[in-house]
Parts: structure tokens; sequence; C-alpha cells
């Protein structure tokens, strides 16, 4: 396990690494949470990584300057990184759980050997609603980070929009993420499901299905 490093988030003081799933019904709500949590990363010498949809990234970055960024800086240093859902996620119109999962994996060896105490990133997970190819390894794809979060020193937060969410869609993310943020507080998930035991479970489902 990689070293512990504290991070807060939602005013409550916590360690990485961190898998947090986040649950929010405004754009106001989300942006209340993770400015704060996005500053302190930069000021600490953290790695901070956004992931959102294109169309979103100009407006990103001026919330992001009007809260006292200095976002040409940090893009250009390579401190901060805002990058599109379409190029990630779900690059090439499908989403590629393992490359994915790799390219998470080869950030975060990247940013330790770049020198960076640790590794934030918050995703918005509103492309799993286009319903493209490979959406459905999602469930799989989440259990397996909490493979991956305790090797390094990160703190990711997927964030999910209440209003556009299924309530299957969400008791899925409630599965996946030891701890949620929900109404601008966070707390210890209590529908959390070790990964490993989650994993299993999602196989055998598989495997009964391709016998029926």
């Amino acid at each position: 396990m990689n070293k512990q490093t504290s991070f807060s988030v939602c005013g409550e003081s916590l360690s990485a690494p961190m898998h947090i799933c986040g649950f929010f019904d405004s754009r106001e709500q989300q942006y209340e949470v993770i400015i704060p949590y996005i500053m302190e990363g930069l000021e600490a010498n953290n790695k901070v990584i956004n992931i959102l949809e294109g169309d979103r990234h100009s407006e990103h970055c001026r919330c992001l300057a009007g809260n006292g960024i200095s976002i040409t800086e940090k893009l250009l240093s390579g401190q901060l990184e805002v990058l599109a859902s379409e190029n990630t996620y779900i690059k090439n119109g499908e989403f590629a759980a393992e490359k994915m999962y790799k390219m998470l994996e080869q950030t975060l060896l990247s940013a330790s050997r770049a020198g960076y105490d640790s590794v934030r990133a918050c995703g918005d997970m509103v492309w799993a609603l286009k319903n493209l190819p490979g959406t459905d390894e999602l469930l799989e794809y989440e259990a397996r980070l909490n493979l991956l979060t305790p090797q390094h020193s990160v703190s990711l937060i997927c964030m999910y929009d209440i209003n556009s969410f299924s309530q299957s869609a969400i008791t899925d993310a409630l599965l996946t993420h030891p701890y949620v943020i929900k109404d601008g507080k966070i707390s210890k998930n209590p529908h959390y499901v070790e990964p490993l035991e989650l994993l299993s479970s999602i196989s055998n489902s598989r495997s009964g299905a391709l016998k029926s």
C-alpha cells in the first residue's frame, strides 16, 4: 500500500487512498464541493485531474479561474489536467473498461515519478447516460478501482447528477464507493461491497446468464 496523505472534502479531513461517489442535484452544489478540493490539491503539490464533457471545459476553466486558480500556469506545468470524457472514458465512442483502467494506472505511476505527493481526480459520470457500447462494464470497472487505489496515494471523486441517473444506477454506484457525498456532506457508505466479493458476484451473474 502506498503512503497515506491527508486531504479535505466537504470540510472533513480524510486520508488518501480514497474512492468517493458524489451525488449532486445542481452544478452549483458540485462546484461548492470540488473547488476547495481542487484548490487545496494545487497548493499541496498534488496532481489534479478533472474529466468532464468537452463542451464544459471553457465554463469549468472560467469557474476555476474565478476562484483564484492560475489556470494557464497550472495547465502548462502539467499539475492540472482538464480532460474530455470523449478522450478518456468513451474514447472512440465506447467505454472500454480495461483501457480506461490501464490509462488511470499509468497516470498514477507517471504522477509519482514526476514528484507529486498525491493525485486528486474528479470525473463527471454523465457520459454513462449515453448508453454507448461497453457502458454495462461500469460496475465492474468501479469495483476494480478499489483494488487499484490502495496501491497509490490518490483520491477519486466520481460525480453523479442525481436528477439524471436512474435509481438502479445510483444503487450500483453505492456498491462500489467506500465513501459518499450527499447534500454537501461526506460519510462512510454503508452500502459499499468489498471489490473481490462484488467482482465474484458479477462473474457468477454473467455465468448464470450464459447458461440460461
